[in-house]
């Protein structure tokens, strides 16, 4: 059985003293939850203030991208080994808003997932389509062509340690949510897709998390649905009771 995920992106959001408070907000109130792994992903200027907080806690740290070089001359950009230094041990990457705002492609995310993988992180990679896309029918066409161009190259060895978020970008931070059907049609789709890049026995192992305005009341009825393992969280993780309410109403749902 695959463990679920809650996975917090704060996005560009809190100063460090701000990350500090609510990672320790956070820690007070999952102390006690060990059957479902949670990750909250502060912006870089925190990790390591937050990793000193969350240092042998049941809350594991991320990233929001990084770069797929090492070292060099690449100003502004932060490598997979900076971050593990860290503390870190995941590390989100292609998401809508970086595809959207800087231009990442299947390309460059594949890239970053090799680097991640090569760096000792899990990336959690994220795939979805735009509001256009869904009403022209070609969601599954975009989705095809995130995984397998993101997934370009990787053995099946390290396929297994890869999280794959799908993120229909029309409901993220619009309050708008993929029913639980429409959520686990691409899903299972997804995981189709898996075992033809690889095999039955991968694909089942890979966890394939939901993202897109998830709050306290739909994160039950998502999860219910047989090929969602978790989700990735933005706006309502920003809020230390709402986050928690999520990864609670996660718990014992398989």
């Amino acid at each position: 059985m695959r463990k679920i995920i809650i996975a917090g992106n704060w996005k560009m959001h809190k100063t460090i003293g701000e990350a500090i408070e609510l990672a320790n907000n956070l820690k007070r109130l999952l102390n006690e939850i060990d059957s479902i792994d949670i990750v909250i992903c502060p912006v870089y200027t925190s990790l390591s203030e937050v990793s000193d907080v969350v240092t042998n806690s049941n809350i594991k740290l991320g990233a929001q991208d990084m770069y797929w070089e090492k070292q060099g001359a690449f100003t502004g950009e932060v490598s997979g080994y900076m971050i593990k230094d860290t503390g870190a041990l995941y590390v989100i990457i292609g998401h809508s808003e970086r595809r959207i705002y800087f231009n990442e492609t299947n390309q460059t995310v594949n890239k970053k997932v090799k680097a991640a993988l090569e760096s000792g992180l899990i990336p959690i990679m994220c795939v979805g389509e735009k509001l256009e896309e869904r009403e022209k029918g070609i969601t599954f066409d975009i989705v095809k062509s995130h995984v397998e161009e993101g997934l370009n190259g990787i053995p099946k060895e390290d396929a297994e340690r890869i999280i794959i978020a799908y993120e229909p970008v029309w409901a993220i931070g619009t309050g708008k949510t993929a029913t639980s059907a429409q959520a686990q049609e691409v899903h299972k789709y997804i995981r189709s897709l898996l075992v033809k890049l690889y095999d039955q026995d991968v694909a089942s192992k890979i966890r394939i998390q939901y993202g897109g305005s998830v709050k306290p009341e739909n994160t039950k009825e998502l999860l219910m649905q047989s090929d969602i393992d978790g989700a990735l969280v933005g706006g309502a993780s920003l809020d230390a009771n709402s986050f928690f309410q999520i990864v609670k109403n996660s718990i014992g749902v398989k």
